[in-house]
């Protein structure tokens, strides 16, 4: 088994780790910070824009059972490259979009992904291609988050704008 590392950068990264660690061949996702200076950022000092650091999620993967490609495939099927402010509500750098290459591979990978969809679509593409230096795990209340506060997360994607809000119970008897 070949174990992996790809780091994306999709906005509020409780909302883009569900998306990799559902794929057969994800072994683990883990939420983070990439591309600021700063050694062990906290969530607060990321958010309020205060490190240049992007909230950034690590896939560790079977190379063997999902390609990077694949990988990217996922990532900008579930971000909107088209925002170069932030994702939905989240505005700032924190929130932009970036792939953090681990080598030649992949930049490469990455580049061609974009500039294909850049193509097909005739649009402008927001996603930087930046080398990747380091990374910082989150603190724990943000690992999983989905899974620990499911309300919460599913109110976070319904006012983020993610997924369209749910109906509620009594707007169903109206009907």
């Amino acid at each position: 088994m070949s174990e992996q590392n790809a780091y994306f950068a999709g906005g509020c990264f409780w909302c883009v780790a569900p998306i990799f660690r559902i794929r057969p061949g994800v072994l683990r996702v883990v939420s983070g910070y990439c591309g600021g200076a700063e050694r062990n950022p906290t969530y607060g000092e990321v958010k309020a824009q205060k490190t240049g650091h992007r909230e950034t999620v690590r896939v560790t993967y079977e190379e063997e059972k999902i390609s990077f490609e694949e990988l990217l495939d996922v990532f900008l099927a579930g971000v909107d490259p088209y925002d170069g402010e932030g994702q939905y509500i989240d505005r700032g750098r924190s929130y932009t979009l970036a792939v953090y290459p681990v080598d030649g591979r992949q930049e490469a990978a990455a580049k061609r992904a974009i500039a294909a969809l850049q193509k097909k679509t005739g649009r402008r593409i927001f996603v930087s291609v930046e080398p990747f230096v380091s990374f910082f795990a989150a603190e724990e209340e943000h690992q999983d988050y989905d899974k620990k506060n499911p309300e919460a997360f599913l109110r976070e994607l319904e006012e983020s704008g993610r997924i369209a809000p749910r109906e509620k119970p009594s707007e169903r008897s109206k009907s």
